[in-house]
């Protein structure tokens, strides 16, 4: 059996050069399927290079984060431990709010009056509660607000003129 060509050759309906057209034709056509074949894998594979690329960047950001998030905490607990004030032999319980708990802590009377004036504040380190100075405080919370328990804010007094207690102070010391 000869091939179809070879066929309408003999037969006369097409001549040489229409017959040699036409595999040249089919040819170019199997070429341009190859390419574009070849030319889809390197899209896809461009395209699984910058999906990686872009995943790795992620992954190192998330990283980078963790580690910021690692010296933050570690700069928090050496200035809490650099700057505590120790109270050992505190009598006076001093009551106050963490989240939704009352939390207590035993202070002696100056130690108190310094907490209350804004001079002092509670910082949480772990599990337990430190006292440290109100400026070393700031310092905290400007790295994490969450640590900072107490702080209450220095008051200058300002007296009211009409204000009928004016002649009658409050004592610092003074619990309710």
């Amino acid at each position: 059996m000869s091939s179809l060509k070879d066929q309408l050759l003999k037969a006369g309906l097409v001549d040489k050069k229409k017959a040699q057209q036409v595999s040249k034709q089919k040819h170019r056509q199997k070429q341009q399927g190859k390419q574009t074949d070849a030319d889809e894998a390197k899209l896809l594979a461009q395209q699984a290079r910058e999906e990686k690329a872009a995943k790795d960047r992620e992954l190192n950001r998330q990283r980078q984060l963790e580690a910021e998030q690692k010296a933050i905490t570690a700069q928090i607990k050496q200035l809490i431990e650099t700057n505590e004030v120790r109270c050992e032999d505190g009598e006076q319980a001093y009551n106050f709010t963490d989240g939704s708990k009352i939390k207590r802590i035993y202070l002696d009377d100056l130690l108190t009056g310094q907490l209350s004036r804004g001079q002092l504040a509670i910082v949480r380190l772990d599990e337990s509660y430190k006292l440290v100075p109100a400026k070393v405080a700031e310092r905290i919370a400007q790295r994490d607000v969450s640590i900072v328990v107490v702080l209450h804010d220095k008051k200058d007094e300002v007296e009211d003129e009409d204000d009928p207690y004016a002649d009658y102070k409050i004592p610092d010391d003074l619990m309710w």
